[in-house]
């Protein structure tokens, strides 16, 4: 080959690289601009619905978050927004309102709100369809500013924090959140809720969600009874030493005149499943008792030996619901702790 075609083909190649290279930037820039316009979309559907929270505790006057849940008027907020002020206001669609409290739950970390107007709602998703690195959109009220769009992923799910259980597993959010935007909307692509911001963490560029379904169960309590019926059992729940069906949750302790001593399960009986959650680590019971109802029977199945058992246990009226919030003890490394068949806990508040 002689030196002028080697140089042809040398300019060629180098071409050919700076054109393909060229397509790569340009398609990473319109995928960045999809995604734009993506969120964009999403904000001017959820946007209407989302509202800015006013009100006073007897410190200071709050603001904050929340958002319409249904076309009557109710909406959902943090605990640290609705929970312990009064005198509510709520701005939306550039008028005030009203508002009363219906519902606060400190063990969920969320409260209900009403305004007696017919309102925009967002449509309910699913928080267990979420995934680590899944993009995800919060709109809240941050400081004195307007309405606004946050972009980011889901970082983690997790079920204590800084060794204090949560009542739940919590979204962990790589969101930046600033004061007055607790009880901001969690939305996934699709622009449907499935979360509710309600801490931050540290410097306030990570924070917390708790999952839709965890207010829901809330608000079907609120619906059924007028108030919410966190549901126990009376057990107490470790690591056994060897799986059995593939659990390591192991009964060792039923506690006295509870429905669990009443049922006739036994300490040593492994648990498999609560209801509909199935259960393969002691930390499972969490989310599973979470969504327990007192009053509601509930069936829970157990290996006994080499016998599998079901037994329908009417739960009763969680202890904390009298006396306040139960604290979970921090986690032990050998994860030998005992995990009471309901727990809630406290994690730092956004401001």
């Amino acid at each position: 080959m002689s030196p002028l075609s080697d140089s042809k083909h040398r300019i060629v190649a180098l071409a050919l690289i700076f054109f393909s290279g060229g397509s790569l930037l340009c398609a990473q820039e319109q995928s960045a601009t999809a995604i734009s316009q993506h969120v964009k979309d999403i904000f001017a559907r959820a946007a209407k619905a989302v509202v800015k929270i006013h009100g006073a505790d007897e410190h200071s006057e709050i603001c904050g978050t929340g958002f319409f849940i249904d076309p009557t008027g109710t909406l959902y907020t943090a605990y640290t927004v609705g929970g312990e002020a009064g005198n509510f206001t709520i701005e939306f669609g550039g008028k005030k309102y009203p508002a009363r409290q219906l519902l606060a739950d400190i063990r969920s970390g969320t409260a209900m709100l009403k305004v007696e107007e017919t309102t925009p709602a967002l449509p309910v998703g699913k928080s267990e369809e979420l995934e680590v690195a899944a993009p995800v959109v919060a709109i809240g009220y941050p400081l004195d500013l307007p309405e606004t769009p946050s972009f980011g992923l889901v970082a983690g799910f997790d079920r204590k924090y800084l060794g204090r259980y949560f009542s739940t597993t919590h979204v962990r959010l790589n969101l930046p959140t600033q004061r007055g935007e607790a009880g901001a909307p969690l939305l996934n692509m699709k622009g449907e809720v499935v979360g509710i911001v309600v801490s931050s963490l540290e410097n306030k560029s990570a924070c917390y969600a708790v999952p839709i379904e965890a207010a829901e169960k809330i608000r079907s309590d609120f619906v059924r009874f007028g108030e919410a019926r966190h549901g126990w059992v009376g057990i107490n729940v470790s690591e056994a030493a060897q799986p059995v069906e593939g659990s390591r949750a192991e009964m060792t302790q039923i506690m006295e005149e509870t429905p669990a001593a009443r049922s006739g399960i036994k300490s040593g009986d492994i648990l498999l499943q609560v209801g509909q959650k199935k259960v393969t680590q002691p930390e499972d019971v969490l989310d599973a008792s979470f969504f327990v109802t007192a009053g509601d029977t509930v069936p829970i199945t157990v290996m006994r030996g080499n016998q599998k058992l079901t037994f329908h246990v009417q739960a009763t009226l969680h202890p904390a619901s009298r006396t306040g919030p139960l604290l979970a003890s921090p986690a032990t490394p050998a994860g030998n702790q005992a995990i009471p068949l309901s727990l809630s806990s406290e994690v730092p508040r956004t401001p």
